[in-house]
């Protein structure tokens, strides 16, 4: 037997052995079939059709990395048996855990050194901390854990303080997000939290569940557009991503042309905060 029969075996089996009340999906009339969930069940909260389930199983198709995921939180998999599954469709062992959220010494001493507005993000782009001209400029934080603290929520969910000069740049910017976010997903196979987000947005935002679906592979680097600040009004930003390998984390800083209106009107916000972080509570 082949490599993907043996994928296809284990996932019936896996299937068989899920109670649907353990799922949240209640007891449902009449005799059942199947002894655990139905493919139809399956796929919907994987979030493939149960034609794709069907070829899995029957050994017709390779899942993805993100498919096999999806189908460990699902079925419950121990980390051997989504060992298991990964080792005969050839993909890359990812850890349990949750998404690392520590900001280490050496990372915040930077984020406080810094003269312009940074930010540091987890790595589904949830808020951790700004400096002081990161609030000087957007305010305080969002409680963290909160929708309003995680970058793609905010971009797509709520009207946020920062606009593109061209859809082109809009587009490439929300692109970029989304593939980090699904990246993340990816990675932490176990966030509960990363995955009743991406969820959320999948359900609530068409545009979000599109891009999600391409699987594009573009990451977010930077971008640039303009937020409007009560005190100042407008000012034009470049937002540079920066990858910080301690704690797999995200660096936001935001830059003005030196000499220009913009420049003057983010120096003219002054010092009126404690120098510091500030973290959301």
């Amino acid at each position: 037997m082949g490599t993907l029969q043996n994928f296809g075996s284990l996932l019936r089996e896996y299937r068989n052995r899920v109670s649907p009340t353990d799922l949240g999906l209640g007891s449902s009339t009449g005799q059942r079939r199947t002894p655990g969930l139905r493919r139809e069940e399956l796929a919907e909260l994987s979030r493939v059709s149960a034609d794709y389930i069907k070829r899995l199983e029957q050994g017709r198709s390779r899942p993805s990395a993100s498919v096999i995921n999806a189908l460990a939180r699902v079925l419950r998999l121990s980390q051997a048996e989504y060992e298991q599954l990964c080792a005969l469709t050839g993909h890359t062992i990812v850890q349990p855990g949750e998404l690392p959220h520590t900001v280490d010494a050496a990372t915040r001493q930077l984020l406080e050194r810094f003269d312009m507005p940074a930010a540091i993000y987890d790595a589904g782009w949830t808020l951790l901390a700004y400096n002081t001209p990161g609030v000087r400029l957007f305010g305080e934080p969002a409680p963290y854990g909160s929708h309003a603290s995680n970058m793609a929520w905010r971009f797509f969910m709520e009207p946020a303080n920062f606009v593109w000069e061209a859809d082109a740049q809009e587009n490439l910017f929300k692109t970029s997000l989304v593939a980090d976010l699904r990246d993340a997903a990816d990675r932490y196979p176990y966030d509960d939290n990363l995955a009743k987000l991406a969820a959320e947005l999948r359900a609530a935002h068409g545009q979000f569940d599109d891009l999600w679906s391409t699987a594009a592979a573009t990451k977010l680097g930077g971008t640039c557009g303009i937020t409007h600040h009560p005190a100042v009004g407008s000012i034009k930003l470049d937002a540079n991503a920066l990858a910080v390998p301690n704690g797999d984390l995200k660096m936001i800083v935001f830059t003005t042309k030196p000499g220009t209106r913009d420049a003057h009107r983010l120096s003219s916000l002054g010092d009126d905060h404690h120098r510091g972080l500030h973290y959301p509570q």
